[in-house]
Parts: structure tokens; sequence; C-alpha cells
């Protein structure tokens, strides 16, 4: 049923907008990053318990769905909500989804003028832990399904799922499990959200899955504790010397992976021509490209977005703060896989023990911390371009398609688990500074988020069934 030529599409644009140029959405977001809900952190239980009980359950209640708090399956990890919003259990049914934790605020690293559990504005950035993951961007949907709410009279024309963790920046705990044990409750049609970057602050972006990650650790303790480097040097094993060794036979100087169980199949053209050409830094706030590392042969498109690759994020052997004459007597490296589509994650303990054992490391220990699949949606499903229709007709712009995100979100949860088609219209761009000091939100990609989301919301309304029926059984 269509609304009114007075209840227009461009009003409930128009309204979003307004929502941001009022100061209204700044004064909620405020209230929400001052919620210290770091998921790292024990002593802010509370915080995350409140985030779901007193932030986000009024405000769904207040927009006419019903709600639920539920325990976590794994125990000791925080609550997950479930709200739904059905007007006709006949008609279309979306699912959303958010996460209110936060990383450490790092409080002391800021630059003046900034903090994390505060939001200020400096040059067009919105500051504050959160801002940009992801309580900025779940605060811009909500934000634009109320507008849409508004000028439709209360009824949006589908109905509507949403479930929030507190727990992502941890890797998730409880979220696969629960989504398996309340699938019937979170049984939907289709799958929007939004987290992670655009491809750049001024492309509107989709993504349809994420690379998946598995972070492992390689150690390396002798028994010998920490010797004298000259009394003992040359005659006992120092295992930082083998932990090198054991890296570059795994990547090479300029990151091209080495071991064959690393590397992916080959980049489909579908995919290439997708990601092959996009624009990839360059711009004043982002990190220095260097067009020689990685795997040889492609673009900084297809690297990023259709390739794994295998980085070292914390290395470990004596001290170079405080340096002694001694050989360490134990060296580690925590490492994390990112992957596409096709990788055999789940053996990589196997794979990776054979290896070493075949390189001569066999003391070398392999300890997997924990991993998510990779997901991907093809780009030729319906769902696919009616958001990218839908979006570009609010912002007047192409968008940016990518088959996957270059980073991990628990995606697998929705596409696999739930067996839903994904589509991810991220509101935050890749320079954000998410999870490090000065994390920030751009006011220009919430102004264009909050038509983005209302435009959607309001298209689906008024197409649901239509698509419905193009929809692959």
């Amino acid at each position: 049923m269509s609304i009114s030529s007075a209840c227009s599409r461009e009003h409930a644009l128009e309204l979003a907008a307004r929502h941001y140029s009022s100061g209204a959405f700044l004064q909620i977001l405020d209230r929400r990053v001052a919620q210290r809900t770091e998921s790292q952190n024990p002593d802010c239980s509370a915080a995350l318990h409140a985030y779901l009980y007193d932030e986000l359950q009024p405000v769904l209640l207040g927009m006419g769905f019903s709600c639920r708090i539920i325990d976590n399956p794994q125990a000791g990890k925080p609550p997950l909500l479930l709200a739904e919003r059905i007007e006709d259990p006949a008609l279309l049914t979306l699912l959303s989804y958010g996460h209110g934790d936060v990383t450490s605020g790092q409080d002391e690293l800021w630059q003046q003028g900034t903090a994390p559990w505060r939001t200020s504005i400096k040059d067009g950035r919105i500051y504050g832990r959160g801002t940009a993951d992801n309580k900025g961007q779940h605060s811009i949907n909500l934000a634009a399904l109320d507008a849409v709410l508004q000028v439709r009279q209360g009824q949006l024309g589908f109905n509507l799922k949403v479930i929030f963790e507190m727990s992502e920046e941890v890797g998730s705990p409880g979220l696969e499990q629960a989504c398996r044990e309340h699938a019937e409750a979170l049984s939907a049609d289709l799958f929007l959200a939004s987290d992670g970057p655009r491809v750049r602050h001024d492309l509107p972006t989709l993504f349809l899955g994420s690379r998946g990650v598995c972070q492992f650790r390689l150690s390396l303790d002798t028994g010998n504790g920490s010797r004298h480097s000259g009394n003992w040097g040359g005659i006992i094993t120092n295992p930082a010397i083998v932990m090198g060794h054991v890296l570059a036979s795994l990547v090479s100087a300029s990151g091209q992976l080495q071991a064959d169980f690393l590397r992916p199949a080959p980049i489909s053209e579908s995919v290439s021509a997708l990601v092959r050409d996009l624009p990839v830094g360059g711009e004043s706030f982002d990190p220095q490209l260097n067009l020689q590392w990685g795997e040889p042969g492609l673009s900084v498109g297809e690297k990023l977005f259709g390739c794994n690759t295998l980085e070292v994020v914390g290395m470990s052997a004596g001290s170079t703060v405080k340096v002694i004459g001694a050989i360490p007597g134990r060296a580690e490296m925590v490492c994390q896989l990112r992957f596409v589509q096709g990788t055999d994650w789940q053996g990589l303990a196997d794979n990776l023990r054979r290896h070493l054992d075949e390189q001569g490391f066999t003391e070398v220990q392999v300890q997997i911390d924990g991993g998510y699949a990779a997901t991907r949606l093809d780009p030729a499903h319906p769902w696919v371009g009616f958001v990218s229709r839908s979006v570009s007709t609010s912002l007047g712009e192409p968008v940016s398609i990518l088959p996957n995100l270059g980073g991990t979100i628990p995606n697998h949860c929705f596409a696999d688990v739930l067996g839903l088609p994904t589509v991810w219209l991220p509101h935050s761009y890749p320079s954000c500074k998410q999870h490090a000091p000065d994390e920030h939100l751009l006011e220009s990609i919430v102004e264009q988020g909050l038509k983005a989301a209302a435009g959607l919301f309001w298209d689906l309304g008024e197409q649901a069934q239509a698509l419905r029926a193009r929809l692959p059984a």
C-alpha cells in the first residue's frame, strides 16, 4: 500500500537530515559515548548491561518494537537484546544488527581538546570512543528509522527485527550460538546493518560480506630462562632468532605469502571487476601505501578485498625498554590471517604444524586463538541491486560495491547460520581511527548516512512485496 503524496520520500529524508542539523543526533550520541562500555574491561560489566536495558530498549519500545534481553550462551559474557516489530506476518521481514561495546578508551593518548567518553567536534570530525564503531553507526540507522515511521504514520510496510550484542570487540562470544538457539525468532528474508568503513570518505559504499580472520600464536620456550649473552651466546638457542626465521618461512620481506596453505584461490573475474580499480588511500589522513607490498601482479583493491594476508600484530622477546645483555628464554608472535572464501582456515593449526615440522621448527608451539569464517553474497542478488539503487537515489551519486570488507565482522552468523542475504551500509571511513586514540565520525558521512538509511527504509516499505517476488527461493 502506497503512502499518500503528502507523506513523501523527500519528507522522510528531510526529517532524517534535520535530526542532525537540529543537534538532536549529537545530543543522543554524546549520551551513548559517555557510557563506558569497554568489553575488554571486567569493571565495565554493569555499563554493558545498562546500554541494552537503559539506552537501547527504551528507544526501541518507543518505536513499537517488542524487546527481550537474553543471557549470553557463553557463561559470564554480556547479554544480547532481541527486538522485533511485526506489522503483518505475511510481509517481508528485515533483520538488522549492531553492537554497543567499544575497545579500550586509551584516555591519556587522545589529542588536546578531545576525550574518549564525550563527543567533541573539530574540523568536521566528531570525536569519541564508539562514534565510528559502532554507536554512531547504529544511532544513524535508528534515527533514520524513526524519521520514516513518523512520515509513514507509524507503518513501515515491512517487518523489522534487530539483534544487539555487547561483546563484538572481543570476538562476539556467544553470538553464533545465540543465532542458532534463536533462529526462529531471528528468521527473516533479508539482512542489513552498518559497521566497518566505506572504501573512502567520499565514496558511498556497500559490502556484501567480510574476509575471515584466524588469530594464532607461535612461541618457543627454550627452558633456559634469560642467560648472559657473553657467557652463553653462540652455544644456546636464541628463540628470537628462531622466530625470525619462522616468520620468513611464512611471509616474505615484502609481505608475499610463502606457504601454499595460506594462499587463496585465484580471484574470479566477477570479484576482480568490482575491486581492481577502487581508489584506496592516497589522502592526507591515510597511511602511506607501499605499492610493492603484498602479492605481486594485483591492484591495491584486489590485494585488500580479494586476497589473503598474514599480519604480525604482536611480538615479544626480551625487552627493548629496559635492555639487558641476555639471550631471552622465550619468544612469541601473534599473527592474524585475513582470508577470503575458499581458504581452509579451519585446518590452519594442522597445516602450520606440518609446515613448521618440515622446516625443522619442531619445538615451536602453535596455538589458535579463534576466528571467523569468510562470507560473500553474490553481487547479482536482487537485494544488492535494490539497496544500491536506493542509496544512489538518496545521495545523487553512484555507490561502490565491495564483494567483502577487508576486515572481519561476525557476518557468518547471519549469512551462514541464519542463511540470509547480507548487505552492509557502512557509515564510517578507513581513517576513522577505530580502536585507536582519536576515534571519530565524519559529519559529512553522518548527514549522508541519515539520508541513505531513511531512503532505504522508505523504499523497502513501498516495494517490499515486489522485491520479495524477485528473491531466490
